[in-house]
């Protein structure tokens, strides 16, 4: 059994004893730190709102109501909207003016895990001081329960119809170029909460006609959730025999999108931002902000639209830091998350699907000659499960003084620049591994620029 406590929540694999497993007892010490950390920094006297919402894994109905019940014990006044995305979730925060949220999700992660993710007053995840106190006061315990004239009360209602106007609304999302477009589109929502807000959304955008793979939103996956090329072998299949214009793959929580071109092959998520960055700043002139373990493909993308790139730590609350600094109009992860400052600072695929559609509408290209529009990079993304022993900090200098010829980049991990490639160590903040990261101009050469870097580390491990 996992549980790994972060500035991002609390992550775990469902049973197990306190403090192995995400079960009862820790979260509801958790959610009872978290409402405690709200009612620190609110000036409001009054009752607090708390939103919450859910995927649809197999665990969430339990840890729905064990976190519903903790903050009704603690005083707060519940807004449970149920199944829902975590963009959907984060809207739901802004428009009801709540003290904040909670979004029961383990988003890629496999069935068993799920997680408490925690936002602020704006609908935006914790930053490194605010998720390090919450955690401080779990550690200690030091929270009190409401009286019994002092309990929460819970309301229940559905954001998902709004949600979908929100995204309707924006500026640049044309519903009749779409319409016009005919399309027909296919949505793989590997069984969560995907299923149920995105064929609405693709219909309400009018879509000709809607494919839906694993939209049934019980929570048993259909494959591995993580929406990469590995686990979407069926899905490509698929595409090609119900002669799709497009399908979007998302992940349990919907903040990640992939698509799938018409011809089976993979867009590449690397390039869900780089797509919509191009429409958006086709559009409107203005400045992009990605992670560092994100593709360059944005950079040359941005420079091409008169724009200045930056970079930022990796973590959606570290992008959404450095596009505020800079002034960004687009940003994101190269993961498939699309954060629009002109909707909401959240990672969101329901506003990446309404920008895309929107350019390929306009572009009156197919998906796969709209890819072939953009540069192309080739990123490896590997990993090394962490044992107990292991010194990261170690590993990472070490490796720092034998690259040290390159460009070095220390604001997460270590990222070591060469000529027209990378290579970004980093430990994962969601899971116990290193995550290496490499991007060059081949697949080859990113596999073989990672494989040295993972040979590197393993020798210093075994030391």
């Amino acid at each position: 059994m996992t549980l790994i406590k972060s500035i991002s929540g609390i992550r775990g694999t469902i049973g197990g004893k306190p403090g192995e497993g995400l079960n009862p007892l820790d979260i509801v010490k958790f959610t009872a730190a978290y409402f405690s950390w709200v009612k620190e920094n609110t000036r409001d006297t009054g009752k607090l709102k708390i939103v919450v919402g859910r995927d649809a894994r197999i665990s969430g109905q339990m840890v729905n109501s064990i976190v519903t019940g903790t903050l009704l014990g603690m005083g707060a006044d519940v807004i449970n909207i149920g199944l829902a995305s975590t963009p959907t979730t984060e809207l739901a925060v802004i428009e009801e003016k709540a003290a904040g949220g909670i979004i029961l999700t383990a988003s890629h992660n496999p069935k068993q895990w799920n997680a408490l993710k925690l936002l602020n007053s704006q609908g935006e995840f914790l930053n490194d001081a605010e998720g390090k106190r919450v955690l401080a006061i779990a550690e200690n315990e030091n929270f009190s329960f409401a009286a019994v004239d002092d309990l929460g009360k819970k309301t229940k209602k559905d954001y998902t119809e709004y949600h979908i106007k929100h995204v309707l609304g924006l500026k640049l999302v044309d519903v009749e170029a779409i319409r016009r477009a005919e399309f027909t589109v296919g949505i793989d929502a590997v069984n969560s909460v995907g299923g149920i807000i995105v064929p609405q959304l693709l219909k309400a955008l009018g879509v000709k006609e809607v494919v839906e793979i694993n939209c049934e939103s019980n929570g048993h996956f259909a494959h591995n959730p993580e929406p990469i090329s590995e686990n979407l072998v069926e899905t490509t299949i698929a595409v090609r025999n119900k002669n799709m214009d497009v399908c979007f793959v998302v992940d349990p929580d919907v903040d990640r999108l992939a698509i799938i071109n018409e011809d089976g092959t993979l867009f590449n998520e690397e390039y869900t931002l780089v797509a919509v960055a191009d429409y958006i700043l086709s559009n409107k002139k203005g400045n992009s902000v990605s992670n560092l373990s994100s593709s360059q493909a944005l950079r040359d993308i941005t420079v091409t639209h008169g724009g200045k790139y930056t970079p930022s730590a990796v973590g959606e609350v570290n992008v959404v830091a450095m596009m505020k600094a800079t002034g960004a109009v687009i940003g994101g992860e190269g993961n498939g998350g699309v954060i629009y400052p002109e909707s909401h600072y959240g990672r969101d695929s329901m506003v990446g699907i309404g920008l895309f559609l929107s350019h390929l509408a306009h572009s009156g290209l197919k998906c796969s000659e709209l890819r072939s529009e953009y540069p192309d990079y080739y990123i490896s993304k590997n990993k090394i499960e962490l044992t107990p022993g292991i010194d990261v900090n170690d590993i990472l200098l070490k490796i720092k003084k034998k690259y040290s010829e390159g460009q070095l980049n220390e604001v997460d991990g270590i990222r070591i620049d060469f000529d027209h490639e990378w290579v970004q160590l980093r430990k994962s903040n969601t899971e116990p591994i290193i995550r290496i990261y490499s991007e060059s101009t081949t697949q080859e050469r990113a596999e073989n620029l990672a494989e040295k870097i993972i040979v590197d580390i393993r020798k210093i491990a075994g030391k």
